[in-house]
This record gives structure tokens, C-alpha cells and sequence, in this order.
């Protein structure tokens, strides 16, 4: 039995650069399982769109949010289109422990030196769930490092990535790094490169790690036998 169709859905962004590095996080991951079939669809601002993609992708398919935190995008716009179109839908990427090392591979990138403290610097949403897993991405990335890790937002949700900036610098001015907890550059990484940080990490991208927690999550979600009991999941390596 063939293996489900994996369609990788992001956010989406009108910067094309956005797009390429879905693009690229894709095709890395189609050099960790050569045999599977893997798609990439957008919420927004991108295409295909989710509904384009899911109607070309046949009957078996699984979605893997390129999301790093649950949200509105999550449970209504990808969770939604999977129920209507019949598809599995495997977790958002984040928190993992695979991103923390990812993080710290673009901290360690930029030249940001062991035991700087650092503002894990994600996107923000006004829902709680999604803040809480932020924090705890945070605290992953700060048992790796060793160091202090505060979680900021560059839109909804406290504090700013400025305000948490200014918090670990403190009255002495200590040097801070961002850690751009971004899939992919646009508007959002754009901001976080005009604050007073002394360094500002890439966003996650293509990271091998994120390329197999990408594989990872489509495994787990394929994994689970429909409702008559008759799917066995099949190797893609």
C-alpha cells in the first residue's frame, strides 16, 4: 500500500522569499524519504492555497501544519479543511526539542557566544494555548544553552520583543541575542532585525532538524489506523 501524501501547509507570506524557504524545507524532506510524495500548500497570502492543494492531492493525504505553536490558523483554517476534506492532521511543529537545536544552531551562526541570555523572539497570537507553548519552546532552548531564555512576541501578546530586549540588557546594557523563533523570513523578521538586540539570529527554515520533525510529525499522524482498522502505515525511507 502506497503512503499518504504529505502536504506541508505554512502560513503563507507575500514575501517570495517566504515561499523558497517552504520550498527548500520541502525538498529537504523529500531527501529524507525519496519514496514519499510531498506537497506544499499556504493558509494565505501564497499559492496553492490549502483547498487548490488538497483537491490535487488525492484521497489519502496528511497534513502537516508548518506552524511552531497551536492558534486560530490551526484549529480553524488547517484543522477545518482537513475534516471537510477527510485528511489526517498531524501536530504543529512546536514546541520540540528539534527546534531548540535548531535555534541554537542559528544562535551559534550569527556569533552569539555561550551564555549570552536570549529573547526567543515568535510571532504572537491572542490565544493562551499558543503563547504557553512559546514558553515552553523558551525553556527548551534555555536547558540546551544553559543560559536564560525569555519568550516575546512581535505582535499580540507580552512582552514586546523590544520590552524583553531591554529586560535582559538591564541598566548595565548586557549584550542580548534574538532568537527568531520564524519559519520563514518576511514582515515579522524584518522587524525583529531593527531592534536593539547585538544579534538577531536567521530564521528556522531548512534546518535538518525542522526538515525531521517535519518527517516525524506526517509519521506519527500516518500511523493511525482509520476508523475499520484496515491502514497499515508503510516505510518511506
Amino acid at each position: 500500500m502506497s503512503s499518504p501524501t504529505l502536504l506541508a501547509v505554512a502560513h503563507g507570506s507575500r514575501d517570495p522569499a517566504a515561499q523558497e524557504t517552504v520550498g527548500a524545507l520541502a525538498e529537504r524532506v523529500r531527501r529524507l524519504a525519496p519514496a514519499l510524495e510531498v506537497r506544499v500548500a499556504f493558509v494565505q497570502h501564497a499559492e496553492p492555497s490549502l483547498a487548490t492543494a488538497l483537491a490535487g492531492a488525492g484521497d489519502d493525504v496528511v497534513i502537516v501544519p508548518l506552524l511552531l505553536s497551536t492558534g486560530y490558523h490551526l484549529a480553524v483554517d488547517i484543522s477545518g479543511s482537513a475534516t471537510a476534506a477527510g485528511a489526517r492532521r498531524a501536530a504543529p511543529l512546536g514546541p520540540h526539542p528539534g527546534l531548540a537545536t535548531a535555534l541554537a544552531d542559528h544562535l551559534a551562526a550569527a556569533g552569539v557566544p555561550a551564555g549570552i541570555p536570549v529573547v526567543l523572539a515568535g510571532a504572537g497570537s491572542s490565544d493562551p494555548k499558543a503563547a504557553a507553548d512559546v514558553e515552553l519552546q523558551a525553556a527548551l532552548l534555555a536547558d540546551l544553552r544553559g543560559a536564560r531564555v525569555l519568550a516575546s512576541y512581535a505582535t499580540a501578546g507580552t512582552p514586546t520583543v523590544e520590552e524583553a530586549v531591554a529586560a535582559l540588557r538591564g541598566p548595565a546594557g548586557e549584550a542580548v541575542a534574538v532568537a527568531t523563533y520564524l519559519l520563514s523570513p518576511g514582515h515579522f523578521y524584518d522587524r525583529l532585525r531593527q531592534t536593539s538586540a547585538t544579534w538577531v539570529s536567521a530564521p528556522l527554515g531548512s534546518h535538518p532538524a525542522v526538515a525531521a520533525l517535519v518527517l516525524g510529525r506526517y509519521r506519527a499522524a500516518a500511523r493511525r489506523v482509520d476508523a475499520q482498522g484496515s491502514y497499515a502505515f508503510g516505510s518511506v525511507d
